[in-house]
């Protein structure tokens, strides 16, 4: 795919927004869902997208992930202008550069943990070998090893999110977008989820772009953007920020029937 724009070589903006609007169209009824916002993200960051419901921080995240356009402004995914890209481009930078993690699983209940975490690289069209190399390797990274043969139902919630987020790995992408990824959780799992982000943050160069309502899950991210009607209100360090694996040992252990498989 022949690259437009700043080549990402020379421009350490991974994601950049500028004078975004969309406008959802419901007949007599249009919503403007975002209001000429304009933001970068430079490579290696973490950042924390807040809002209430409505905001417009959702439409925001289906614009980064390529999974909508804007109706004005330009949205430029490491120097490449997105308005430029075919459909199938489009997916293709789904399948290999962006991670997708949401609140619900979306795990197949009659499928193990690596035969999940292998889906996005049989859409990448590798080998069975390689994919299932890959897979191990993901879910190793999230502290899975030993579970690859389970399926869903012999897995906790916390287990279960962490095969969603070996799956968003395996295709080794510079970008996760995680959609309210500890919505479901308990309080000390969430944490564990946040840690795992920190690491492969930090470790691993990896920008992590996370939605989230929840102040004390945003105290993760380097930097927080508060969304508010469409607009960005806020948008700056987060001076406060928490080391997960400072907080874990602070918190309580769930008893065992609470680690107990959903």
């Amino acid at each position: 795919m022949a690259e437009k724009g700043i080549p990402a070589s020379q421009d350490e903006t991974m994601i950049r927004l500028d004078h975004v609007h969309k406008i959802y169209d419901l007949g007599e009824v249009q919503v403007h869902a975002l209001r000429g916002i304009s933001v970068d993200i430079r490579r290696g960051e973490f950042v924390a997208i807040m809002g209430a419901s409505g905001s417009g921080k959702s439409t925001f995240m289906n614009i980064v992930g390529c999974l909508d356009r804007p109706t004005r402004g330009r949205y430029l995914l490491e120097g490449i202008d997105v308005a430029s890209l075919s459909k199938q481009e489009l997916a293709q930078i789904r399948n290999r550069k962006i991670g997708f993690v949401f609140q619900v699983f979306n795990l197949l209940s009659r499928t193990t943990a690596l035969e999940n975490t292998e889906l996005p690289t049989v859409y990448a069209g590798l080998r069975g070998q390689e994919r299932h190399q890959r897979a191990q390797e993901a879910l190793k990274r999230v502290g899975l090893e030993g579970r690859e043969h389970h399926y869903p139902s012999q897995l906790s919630g916390g287990q279960q999110q962490r095969v969603a987020i070996a799956r968003a790995l395996v295709n080794e992408p510079s970008i996760i977008l995680a959609d309210e990824p500890t919505g479901n959780l308990d309080s000390h799992t969430a944490v564990e989820i946040m840690e795992i982000f920190q690491r492969l943050n930090e470790q691993h160069g990896i920008t992590i772009v996370l939605v989230t309502h929840e102040h004390d899950i945003a105290a993760f991210a380097r930097r927080i953007v508060i969304f508010r009607d469409g607009k960005i209100r806020r948008d700056g360090p987060n001076q406060e920020r928490l080391l997960a694996q400072h907080v874990l040992p602070t918190l309580p252990t769930l008893d065992d029937e609470e680690e107990e498989p959903m």
